[in-house]
């Protein structure tokens, strides 16, 4: 006869209390008061689900890292699955993700030291500060790392010591910066570094220095958003001028901007607008100066394109690493807030967390959503189904920053300037091998000689021109002897390569294009987002394969046309430009 325990009242309850557990780690009071006291208490109707990033960036400002426990709370606080928080905070770079054990919080760095490895600090030896910094910096409780280009291409070599910029770097001024960090002496962290430019033609308009609010105001800014908004202008007459201006977007994709008004314009509200300035193409740092500069004369353009189109709220996006652009940003907008020239619409500024790809429109938009930056899709287009599901403007900073002077002084002004038939005026940042870095305001269709010639004070001393790249990372590498070609939209793609950002890197004849082009392709693979097998899994194959002293054409090939054909967006349909154009124009250094 089978015998069955019988459990006691006791046993039952316990059962029962076991069982209406929630499963999982669950969030202690502890890490829900930090967490609390930094995003604020919990609104009526909940945490907004799209401020997301922008709470992980306070828990790990605060920590300098983000603790398991943390996030955890969070989860708990925006209602959230603990899964989803994990996959956005492990997707960006700067969010450094540490585990705890059963005694409490796992060891983070005390500070991150982090080194630009793109290729114009790597040309100004930034490989040999990474070899010196972890032996010089290690006993003090530094993380030193390796990073892509973080848009001070004219500084190179630089060095990022937690949040503030090195530029010019040396051993001892990133001991020093590291030094004063740990010992948490006031530091310059948001400052401007101003970057003086030379102009070399005077009928080009120059820029000034910084200029603020009160002296924007004082020199007639904004008196043509004011106007626009209080009916005194009319928006179609300042959506022709855009449109007959022939401007292109300036972020690279060069889409034409008044066209793209008017798709917006013509879809059904609510509408909304999204300025991208994360600004990582490798080589480019025009934004981040014009934005020192001048960035109410930004402001304005945004004002402007948002009445036009019918846009009811704007999102700037800026990376994370401008981050004394960000402190000023913030600024100049809370003094536009308080003496409004007119009715504003509503701005918020996001702040991107170290992630090329969001550079692309449509994951920059997955990003301000709060999400991971993995492109989108196509169709629909953002123009019909953007941000948060509505129609979306999508900008780059220095297409904005032009619409102030092409409505004021008419769409023939801008038209005005150019070379070799082209129209029109170009940022280059120009870095590498020349005598004068720096972001060049020249007439489109300038060729790299002229550039270097007459905007750079020529090459460097003990170098020739051998090589240059017209577009960061993909647009390309070119011999010398495609020196006079126009650089402008449309003038590079027959030689394999194209302009995009304007993004002008000068190599000498000391260096070898070989070289480039694999850092441009580490480049790549160490940013593919990891959405579609062919670019994750090409750009790194194609980067071990490009480590060899004789490459393998055929299956290089093989994963040039994979990725060219099947990958979901820019990135890896542009990652091989730079291996073909080596095999084409300097097969003497992969035979």
């Amino acid at each position: 006869m089978k015998v069955v325990a019988v459990a006691t009242a006791s046993e039952l309850r316990e059962r029962v209390r076991r069982k209406s557990q929630l499963k999982g780690r669950q969030a202690d009071e502890v890490s829900l008061a930090e967490v609390r006291a930094l995003i604020g208490a919990r609104p009526a109707d909940g945490h907004r689900r799209d401020l997301l990033i922008e709470h992980l960036h306070r828990l790990n400002d605060a920590y300098r890292c983000l603790h398991d426990r943390h996030l955890v709370a969070l989860a708990k606080e925006m209602n959230l699955p603990m899964a989803e928080v994990y996959e956005v905070a492990t997707f960006y770079h700067h969010f450094e993700v540490v585990k705890g054990d059963a005694k409490g919080d796992g060891q983070a760095s005390g500070l991150t030291v982090r080194v630009c490895d793109g290729l114009s600090c790597e040309l100004a030896g930034a490989q040999e500060l990474l070899a010196r910094l972890p032996a010089l910096l290690g006993a003090r409780d530094v993380r030193v790392i390796a990073a892509p280009c973080v848009g001070r291409c004219e500084q190179a070599p630089v060095a990022v010591v937690h949040q503030t910029p090195v530029p010019f770097a040396t051993p001892e001024s990133v001991i020093y910066a590291s030094n004063s960090a740990l010992a948490h002496v006031p530091r310059a962290q948001a400052a401007i570094n101003f970057v003086a430019s030379e102009w070399a033609e005077k009928s080009i308009p120059e820029l000034p220095g910084h200029t603020d609010y009160a002296t924007y105001r004082a020199h007639g800014g904004y008196a043509l958003a004011a106007s626009l908004v209080n009916g005194e202008e009319d928006a179609e007459q300042v959506l022709r001028a855009m449109e007959n201006s022939g401007l292109r977007g300036l972020g690279g994709a060069g889409f034409l901007a008044g066209r793209k008004w008017r798709i917006v314009r013509d879809q059904s509200a609510p509408r909304l607008m999204a300025v991208n300035i994360d600004e990582g193409e490798p080589g480019t740092f025009k934004d981040r100066t014009y934005l020192e500069r001048d960035p109410h004369r930004f402001l304005e353009g945004v004002l402007i394109a948002a009445q036009v189109v019918g846009a009811e709220a704007c999102y700037i996006y800026l990376r994370d690493e401008y981050h004394g652009c960000r402190a000023l940003l913030h600024a100049e907008i809370a003094r536009l807030r308080a003496d409004p020239p007119c009715p504003l619409p509503h701005i918020e500024l996001r702040r991107g967390a170290g992630a090329y790809i969001c550079g692309e429109e449509s994951a920059m938009l997955e990003s301000i959503e709060g999400k991971r930056g993995e492109p989108r899709m196509r169709p629909p287009y953002i123009a019909e189904v953007g941000l948060f599901g509505r129609p979306t403007l999508q900008h780059n900073f220095e297409t904005l920053y032009w619409v102030r002077d092409i409505v004021e002084r008419g769409p023939q002004w801008f038209g005005s300037f150019g070379r070799n038939g082209r129209k029109g005026l170009r940022s280059f940042s120009v870095s590498g091998r020349v005598k004068q870095p720096g972001v060049k305001l020249a007439p489109a269709g300038i060729t790299v000689q002229e550039l270097i010639d007459e905007y750079c004070g020529g090459m460097a001393d003990g170098h020739q021109l051998y090589a240059y790249l017209p577009g960061g990372a993909s647009g390309g590498i070119f011999p010398a002897s495609h020196a006079n070609v126009p650089l402008d939209f449309d003038t590079l793609q027959p030689h394999g390569g194209f302009i995009g950002s304007a993004a002008l890197i000068v190599l000498g004849q000391h260096d070898k294009a070989r070289d480039a082009a694999l850092n441009m392709m580490r480049f790549f693979a160490s940013e593919s987002c990891g959405q579609c097998t062919p670019c994750r899994v090409g750009t790194a194959k194609a980067a071990k394969l490009m480590e060899a002293p004789r490459w393998d054409h055929a299956t290089l090939e093989d994963l040039n046309v994979v990725m060219t054909d099947a990958s979901i967006c820019g990135l890896g349909q542009a990652a091989p430009n730079p291996v073909r154009c080596v095999q084409k124009y300097f097969p003497h250094e992969v035979a």
